[in-house]
């Protein structure tokens, strides 16, 4: 799938700059930028490598200033903000860009035509970059000049200029190496000709803006450290490349970037419709994340005589969301079943459902998965309950899975299930336990244990302790289903079947409200249920066992409906309620109040999408009604934001401005599982949709 913006859509910085791409290479690496190549938030950049000690990502190399030589002329084809001004201006050279899989950008002098692409390499911290020059013209001597901005930080950080950056380079063979600081990787650059030449000359890139950031009430300034400059003679029609890479690349560029273009860049057909598109977008977050094993020293300082070196596996991982958010438990789990079981990636769901398996601690999945030297995170309730809607969904897309279902899968879940039921304490105090009547309860008045987990000035924003919603439902789903399961397996039940029953009518009586044609409140906590009107009772209808009667589910999914849906998901909140925030905008403490205070998530889809299927007497109807749903999602907005994936978040009102990550994981996964299931009841009506949808 390709973006193409001319002339005029290049030029008009105010719209361009709003337009991102987005590069992975399946390690947790990337490679991101705007449309005019101006930077605009601290996490874009040029190889942001995942490393594993000192864990995380890391802006390497931020941007590079380019520019032309010749006629004793420079022109420059980069472009960057600094206080009150775009410098230099090398937008307004530029007549056309294809955002693909290497994104094109082709700017115009004259006569001449300059042309640059850019490749991350597969499974490899390394980006490479094509030039070539053109023209029918007879032209004066050209070269081209580069000079590399380096940042060097973490990606949730800023630089400066210091004194403790290592400023000194090491020629190679045409480009050099540098190791700004001791415990970060050393950068190979270097070009593909012998005719570059690198003229080592430290200098610092001072006050560079990123605008999002400022917008966004965080700190929005750096400096980028330039260690010298590249000078390549230009030959029209003679390509050069220009790689940066944290080892060692040979010169035989030209023939690497040719081999991982069409070995890694092509794994669906560009044009197989929307859904192979999207499951070209899950490709993104599936990724092998480096994990130091516990037996290397990476505490250690690591010395040139170290007999011991610490040894990097890869484990299996679903990154939640580009630029900037890790690899989450629920956001896992939710995200798998659309990313690899629905999405004809039998074997790597099954690599990471096993994973995930071994990372269950005392019935919890984590919350916040680690990497490196890092410890996990177990503060959810819910990851380990989508643990088993998870595996309900393998079963559903994968019935061939049994083995792994009954040897790896079963036990997990029983384990979770007995872990519940015991009750689970932190620092002494019960922080989830069941009740007499088997409801789940956790949290207390300081945390936020559920997905609605956004705080503010220290405290959660949407308090949800207590029995939640959702939480139940998914509860009695786990329940219900490990029975089953036990049934199947010749076991005892784990619950007994009249419990359950009356876990059901206990349910009702605490979540209903007969108001508004009936739907259920959010929270029961204290003996008082918080009437308020959320999506999270859309669970308790789309889950494979569902604890609310039939009867009772149309009037959810009309409540929802009516209250809740948008163009591009679920409202958090509802309109009428006292609380709703209808834009996600200000300050990071002005943005978590609205986060789920009424902002729109588009990963709510899934169930909804399934709540209507479940209830609709008019199957056919229910699906065009779906599409209709779905196709701003694929027309307006991926030509929006994060140029063919799907955001994290929009605002609750109109006109529903995209923000948040500008590739969410369960953003992207839901809208695909969804339309499978759409075009499984009615292919028909699905294939006319796709065909008619300019979503190309």
């Amino acid at each position: 799938m390709e973006f193409i913006f001319d002339k005029p859509s290049c030029q008009n910085l105010r719209k361009a700059i709003r337009k991102e791409w987005l590069l992975t290479n399946g390690r947790g690496d990337y490679a991101s930028g705007t449309v005019p190549g101006c930077n605009t938030r601290k996490y874009h950049g040029m190889l942001v490598a995942n490393i594993p000690s000192p864990a995380g990502r890391y802006v390497l190399l931020s941007t590079l200033e380019e520019s032309i030589l010749g006629a004793e002329k420079e022109f420059f084809f980069s472009c960057r903000k600094h206080p009150g001004l775009y410098y230099p201006r090398g937008h307004e050279l530029l007549e056309y860009v294809e955002v693909n899989d290497n994104p094109l950008f082709r700017y115009r002098i004259g006569n001449v035509t300059f042309t640059r692409e850019l490749l991350l390499l597969h499974n490899r911290a390394a980006v490479i970059i094509r030039y070539n020059i053109s023209t029918e013209d007879e032209i004066p001597p050209l070269s081209l000049c580069i000079k590399p901005q380096l940042a060097y930080r973490h990606f949730h950080q800023l630089t400066r200029a210091n004194e403790y950056l290592q400023t000194s380079v090491t020629l190679t063979e045409n480009g050099f190496q540098i190791t700004p600081y001791p415990n970060l990787p050393t950068l190979h650059m270097a070009a593909s000709t012998p005719q570059a030449n690198f003229t080592p000359e430290a200098n610092w890139c001072r006050n560079v803006d990123y605008i999002v950031e400022e917008e966004r009430g965080f700190p929005a300034q750096e400096d980028l450290f330039i260690p010298g400059s590249f000078h390549i003679p230009l030959t029209p029609n003679v390509p050069v490349y220009l790689a940066a890479a944290t080892d060692p690349l040979d010169n035989h560029l030209e023939a690497l970037w040719f081999k991982e273009k069409f070995a890694h860049t092509s794994l669906l057909p560009k044009n197989g419709g929307l859904m192979a598109h999207l499951r070209r977008e899950g490709t993104h977050f599936l990724v092998s994340m480096p994990c130091l094993d516990s037996d290397g020293q990476h505490d250690a300082p690591q010395t040139a005589d170290s007999t011991k070196i610490a040894q990097i596996e890869e484990i299996p991982a679903v990154i939640a969301g580009y630029q900037w958010f890790d690899t989450w438990g629920r956001d896992t789990l939710i995200a798998l079943p659309g990313l690899t079981f629905a999405a004809s990636r039998p074997h790597r769901g099954e690599v990471t459902l096993r994973a995930v398996s071994e990372a269950v601690k005392d019935g919890l999945v984590p919350n916040l998965f680690r990497m490196g030297d890092q410890k996990a995170a177990y503060n959810s309730v819910d990851a380990s309950l989508w643990y088993v809607w998870a595996v309900q969904q393998m079963e559903f897309w994968l019935p061939e899975k049994e083995e792994l279902l009954r040897d790896i899968c079963w036990p997990t879940i029983k384990s979770i299930i007995a872990a519940f039921k015991k009750g689970i304490q932190h620092n002494g105090e019960p922080i989830m336990f069941v009740d007499e009547e088997l409801l789940l309860h956790a949290g207390n008045e300081q945390t936020q244990l559920t997905w609605m987990d956004a705080q503010a000035n220290g405290r959660p924003v949407t308090p949800r302790h207590g029995c939640p919603v959702e939480i139940n439902a998914l509860w009695y789903n786990a329940l219900a289903y490990a029975n089953d399961l036990a049934h199947r397996y010749g076991e005892a039940h784990l619950y007994d079947p009249q419990a359950l029953k009356q876990l059901r009518q206990t349910f009702f009586k605490y979540f209903w409200v007969p108001t508004q044609g009936g739907y259920l409140g959010d929270v029961w906590r204290d003996g008082m249920l918080d009437a308020s009107i959320r999506p999270n009772q859309i669970f308790a209808v789309s889950l494979p066992y569902t604890i609310l009667d039939m009867e009772e589910h149309p009037c959810v999914v009309e409540c929802v409906r009516n209250n809740l849906l948008t163009p591009y998901g679920l409202r958090t909140l509802s309109p009428g309620s006292p609380a709703y925030c209808g834009h996600y905008e200000g300050a990071p403490d002005a943005r978590d109040a609205a986060y789920h205070q009424g902002t729109v998530w588009p990963w709510l889809l899934g169930a909804y999408g399934e709540a209507l299927l479940k209830t609709a007497w008019d199957t056919e109807g229910a699906v065009h009604s779906l599409l209709d749903t779905l196709t701003p999602l694929f027309t307006t907005h991926i030509t929006d934001a994060g140029l063919r994936s799907i955001s994290e978040i929009f605002d609750g009102n109109m006109p529903h401005l995209p923000n948040g990550c500008i590739a969410q994981a369960w953003s992207v996964a839901e809208c695909h599982r969804l339309l499978r299931l759409l075009e499984h009841a009615a292919p028909e009506t699905y294939a006319s949709w796709e065909a008619k949808t300019e979503w190309r």
